[in-house]
């Protein structure tokens, strides 16, 4: 883990009247734990960071190049056909700036003031012309790959913000998304210096239906001059006050 000193930019001044620039990650951590977020964005202590999943983000660029294949096409992935879904990936001139880390969808949130942000890893479009939200997801483990995990709730929201994201720049969006959910196989007798996935295709339908009053709720968080309670299911803050007990 690495542990940063306290950073003094990019964070929320309750004075300020200019758009905060807040990401997809940044609601999750809110909905996780409100301290965590408050310590995060307005004092400028962020939660320890782990290493980067590589093989995870290598999956990823394959997958894009995969898929943008057929989108210069304009052709069905086999994946697609496979699941019976009549869609083609989407040909947009934005679609790079979409999926670009600290870019992505944007949309500024008037209400709350918040410069809403979220790069999405696909973005599909079928015959009526409704675009579908897709997310590529990496895992290896035995059995069948599921939505079911608890932690995979993050997963359904950031779906969720992503759909809500495309909706207000004017897009039809259908409430069906889909994971492509890659499971490496590890029943193989060698590994012969390379992994072989079993890929499946996971539907969701998302539901944005809690985002404006989070995003109302964070505002009232960050304004706010008092440290809110933390969730009683972060292990951070658990971690924390644990700590103290035997300081």
């Amino acid at each position: 883990m690495n542990f940063m000193p306290p950073r003094t930019r990019n964070l929320y001044d309750p004075k300020s009247k200019e758009p905060y620039k807040l990401s997809r990650s940044k609601i999750e951590l809110f909905v996780n734990c409100p301290r965590c977020f408050y310590l995060d964005r307005r004092l400028g202590i962020g939660r320890p960071t782990g290493p980067a999943f590589s093989l995870n983000v290598a999956v990823d660029t394959l997958l894009k190049k995969e898929f943008d294949t057929h989108r210069a096409r304009k052709s069905a992935h086999p994946l697609m056909k496979a699941y019976g879904i009549k869609a083609v990936p989407f040909l947009h001139q934005d679609i790079d700036l979409w999926r670009e880390n600290f870019k992505g969808v944007r949309f500024l949130h008037e209400p709350s003031g918040f410069l809403v942000t979220g790069a999405v890893d696909d973005v599909w479009v079928d015959k009526s012309g409704q675009l579908i939200v897709v997310d590529y997801k990496a895992t290896s483990k035995a059995g069948e790959v599921t939505l079911d995990g608890v932690w995979q709730k993050g997963y359904k929201r950031q779906m969720d913000i992503y759909q809500w994201l495309l909706r207000q720049q004017g897009f039809k969006v259908s409430n069906r998304g889909y994971f492509v959910y890659v499971n490496g196989r590890t029943d193989l007798a060698a590994f012969d210096g390379k992994l072989e996935f079993v890929v499946k295709l996971l539907p969701y339908d998302g539901d944005g239906g809690w985002i404006e009053q989070t995003l109302l709720a964070m505002k009232k968080c960050l304004r706010s001059s008092k440290l809110p309670k933390a969730s009683a299911e972060c292990d951070h803050c658990s971690y924390i006050e644990a700590v103290k007990g035997v300081a």
